[in-house]
């Protein structure tokens, strides 16, 4: 199975403008982009696409100890980005996923246009004065769901 399959790509819009790679946060899927996809379209090839684990990826792609890290859902982009072969693409991530796609520009500057980073954090645990915006029982109900 292609990554395309295995993360459930959609591809919208003219495939001969600049590609826009929109890639979504934890406890969401692709439908979150719904309402900017009309407006992105116009000027964009926009590609989303649903993380390993959500909406409608390939459930068997799921391993526990892969995704723990950031990085396994960052190899899985690369491998996406590979396959596509889109030219110079800007890279969308929101909340958790500005960091996944961070890390693809650190793994694979060569498949990175620029990036756009929605909402993102250095962290998300709240650990004694620092607030990440969430308590670690919040983000393991987040994980679990």
């Amino acid at each position: 199975m292609t990554p395309s399959h295995r993360h459930a790509v959609r591809h919208h819009g003219s495939p001969e403008a600049p590609p826009l790679v929109l890639v979504h946060g934890f406890g969401c899927d692709q439908g979150m982009w719904h309402h900017v996809v009309p407006d992105l379209v116009r000027d964009f090839h926009v590609v989303t696409l649903d993380l390993a684990g959500a909406g409608e990826s390939d459930p068997a792609m799921w391993d526990a100890e892969r995704y723990e890290r950031l990085e396994g859902y960052a190899e899985d982009l690369v491998a996406l980005l590979r396959e596509l072969g889109l030219r110079e693409p800007v890279l969308v991530g929101h909340s958790v996923s500005a960091m996944i796609v961070a890390h693809v520009q650190v793994m694979a500057p060569e498949l990175v246009g620029s990036l756009v980073m929605v909402g993102p954090s250095p962290r998300y645990v709240d650990d004694g004065e620092y607030v990440g915006g969430f308590s670690a029982e919040q983000i393991e109900e987040l994980l679990a769901s």
